[in-house]
């Protein structure tokens, strides 16, 4: 663990200035809503036209009903931060772990 905690460091770092982004203009790449995505292509496309009400977002406005204050705001934009990283990390400890494991029994078995 010891040989990691630059890259802790690093990623505490970046959750604490996830807020930065509510001081950008506009919306972030890859967040469009369907009118945006009109405005800038001058269509939908018909795909994202159909499924566009089957998702939604786990923290849709990365907060909750009821924060609006500035510091519950940037709290919520931390929180979303922070569950992404805990999410990602846990993905790929699961699957180093499971890779790691095939490559030992493909090794075993050579």
């Amino acid at each position: 663990m010891k040989r990691y905690i630059k890259l802790w460091i690093g990623i505490a770092i970046l959750i604490i200035l996830t807020p930065l982004g509510l001081i950008a203009s506009g919306t972030a790449w890859g967040e469009w809503t369907k009118e945006e995505i009109k405005k800038m292509l001058g269509f939908v496309p018909a795909g994202m036209d159909k499924v566009s009400h089957t998702w939604k977002a786990f923290l849709e406005g990365y907060g909750f009903k009821g924060w609006d204050s500035p510091f519950m705001t940037y709290s919520g934009y931390a929180l979303s931060a922070l569950i992404g990283v805990v999410i990602i990390i846990a993905v790929s400890f699961i699957l180093g772990k499971l890779l790691s494991s095939k490559n030992r029994d493909n090794n075993d078995r050579s």
